[in-house]
């Protein structure tokens, strides 16, 4: 059998660390079901601390790796009931708070940084470019609150919710309501590897055949590729977010299994038939119809208002008032996703492991400080909340947090460290270690199904050594003879 070494490199320093649901969380569907954790079939019970059932599993750091065994009724238990008051006045003033944010940043600079008052032209270019980055925070902040509507969190109302998300979302040419059930539904199947809607990371014969290797070779490939990361990053932070809209990238891609047919032949990618504009994409049911044209709708609106702008003011104005802080939300929009859902102590979790707690618990909370905690409303600093209970509002969220944390004890995952240098910094780390999953082998029975990252840059644990394939002696012996 193969076996599982210890890495050339050290293994990073990290710390070995039913309820209210909204309705895409409680709706889900039978294909695999989950099994309650508190059960007395779990898999944490039917460990023992010497041998337990599922075998050994740790995290990509080496820290061994326990599966929760809490409940969702000790997780509602232990929140206030405070918590869950949702407030219409005091949303609609963050929202009213953050557009004129933006639209006193926009006046200052435009009536200000001008030839005239700023006659240098590299003092007024980094100027400008300040404003972009400024913009962005500040529609970063919009967007979260329209976030807060598709959960159904910012108010009492639905008509208010959605009507308030469809109005924000549309002004940054994000689909809502397309956006809000292709996200309701990560929320049900985070961290299923054949369900999850973003960021489901490949698995180690997926990641070998997109980097042009054999799956056996990964174990023997430990090379740092820093260029290589940083390409990915840089295609990533700028065009993640409209590629993962209109190609699905980084969702899962078993769309042969929606219920209704309408992923036979569509597959992700461009022209493959799974994007958020669509009303027969199979991210959606056939009731959906109205609600993707509705969002479709709001974006040819704003969209033809751009192209006013753009005529009568001119396109590089255009691009310097709305386009570069575009880039900005979009940026930390990834960001945050990819940072919440991709660490070496996160598992994911194939069919036969998964349920809901378990993929709620596949998150980690970050501390991104005075950006994260008041302009983006604690969508870095309470995630892990936001996974088990998504219908309290973000002002509750940290209260809530502290609440939840001595339920989950050694479940709940943090990085805090250095505060938002730390966050940024976990961008680069992460992107070097989180490279594809694979199971562990001292894992037996479902815990053969607690995948956990792997990468060949020589961080943590090394890839299992795995001998080639039959198909693959032949892909050789093929080659080889071809030369």
């Amino acid at each position: 059998m193969a076996d599982v070494e210890l890495p050339r490199k050290r293994l990073l320093s990290q710390p070995a660390l039913a309820d209210t649901l909204t309705p895409a969380e409680s709706s889900a569907s039978s294909v695999n079901t989950p099994v309650g954790s508190g059960s007395s079939t779990s898999l944490s019970s039917l460990a023992s601390a010497d041998e337990p059932s599922h075998g050994k599993l740790v995290d990509t750091n080496g820290n061994a790796f326990a599966i929760p065994d809490y409940t969702m009724r000790d997780i509602h238990n232990a929140i206030p009931a405070r918590c869950f008051e949702r407030s219409a006045l005091r949303g609609l003033w963050y929202v009213a708070r953050d557009m004129a944010s933006l639209a006193v940043t926009f006046y200052l600079f435009h009536r200000f940084v001008t030839p005239e008052q700023v006659p240098s032209t590299l003092l007024r270019g980094a100027l400008w470019t300040l404003y972009t980055f400024v913009q962005g925070l500040f529609g970063t902040g919009l967007w979260v609150l329209a976030h807060e509507c598709g959960h159904q969190s910012f108010s009492p109302s639905k008509v208010l919710n959605d009507t308030v998300g469809w109005v924000c979302h549309s002004a940054l040419l994000v689909p809502y309501f397309s956006w809000k059930i292709s996200h309701g539904k990560h929320h049900k199947a985070t961290a299923h590897l054949e369900r999850d809607m973003v960021f489901v990371p490949k698995r180690r014969d997926e990641f070998a055949s997109a980097a042009g290797r054999l799956a056996h070779e990964l174990s023997e490939l430990v090379e740092e590729a820093p260029i290589a990361t940083l390409v990915h990053m840089v295609r990533q932070q700028l065009g993640g977010w409209p590629v993962y809209l209109t190609a699905n990238v980084t969702g899962h891609n078993y769309h042969e299994r929606q219920r209704e047919g309408r992923g036979r032949g569509k597959s992700n990618g461009f022209f493959g038939g799974v994007n958020h504009f669509n009303p027969s994409s199979p991210l959606y049911e056939a009731k959906d119809q109205h609600l993707i044209w509705l969002s479709d709708l709001g974006l040819a609106l704003v969209g033809a208002v751009l192209v006013l702008v753009g005529r009568s003011y001119g396109w590089s104005n255009l691009a310097l008032w709305y386009g570069a802080p575009y880039l900005w939300v979009n940026h930390w929009l990834v960001a945050i996703t990819y940072l919440q859902h991709t660490d070496p102590r996160l598992p994911h979790y194939e069919a036969k492991s998964w349920n809901f707690l378990r993929g709620a618990a596949s998150t980690i909370d970050r501390e991104f400080g005075f950006i994260g905690r008041h302009l983006f409303h604690g969508i870095i600093e309470t995630h892990v909340l936001h996974h088990h209970i998504s219908t309290i509002p973000f002002y509750h969220a940290d209260e809530a947090t502290e609440a939840i944390k001595p339920v989950m004890g050694q479940h709940y995952q943090a990085d805090t460290r250095d505060g938002s240098l730390g966050f940024l910094r976990s961008l680069w780390t992460n992107s070097r270690v989180c490279q594809w999953v694979e199971p562990l082998e001292s894992a037996r029975d479902e815990g053969s199904g607690v995948l956990f990252y792997r990468n060949h840059n020589g961080i943590g644990l090394a890839p299992t050594k795995l001998a080639p394939t039959k198909t693959e002696v032949v892909m050789v012996d093929d080659t080889e003879t071809a030369k």
